[in-house]
């Protein structure tokens, strides 16, 4: 396969209850094997909670708004223009601070598992679940 454009208003949006994901790219939708690239909407008080990617890298890029961002248990606040590269296996979280939906850009890679994304939660564990 030499590629495929995937046009925003014909990209299915799954709706969680901490935003909306649209998988812009992963094995599923463009037969992706090393970037899983997903747009983020995260409404004004709601976040990604404290996760982990065991074998995967991520970048996470803000498009519009203003997060709080943690890698490992270091925050900070980033807006429009500002990223962070996460190691695989390193705990972060994402959080809108803003009065706006914040959009955001995560590339993870390689792609793993079926949908090209493995996940795991660790908000409910130590020290995650006291630092905000």
């Amino acid at each position: 396969m030499i590629g495929k454009f995937m046009l925003s208003a014909e990209t299915p949006q799954e709706t969680l209850d901490w935003g909306k994901l649209k998988w812009m790219s992963n094995p599923p939708a463009t037969g992706a094997g090393q970037l899983t690239v997903i747009e983020v909407s995260l409404a004004p008080g709601h976040g990604h909670d404290f996760h982990k990617h065991p074998d995967q890298e991520e970048v996470i890029y803000c498009v519009a708004g203003k997060v709080e961002q943690w890698l490992g248990e270091e925050k900070r606040e980033m807006g429009p223009g500002d990223s962070v590269f996460i190691g695989a296996d390193v705990v972060h979280a994402t959080f809108n601070v803003g009065d706006h939906d914040a959009t955001l850009l995560a590339i993870l890679g390689p792609c793993v598992g079926e949908m090209g994304y493995e996940i795991e939660d660790v908000a409910d564990q130590a020290p995650w679940n006291g630092l905000r």
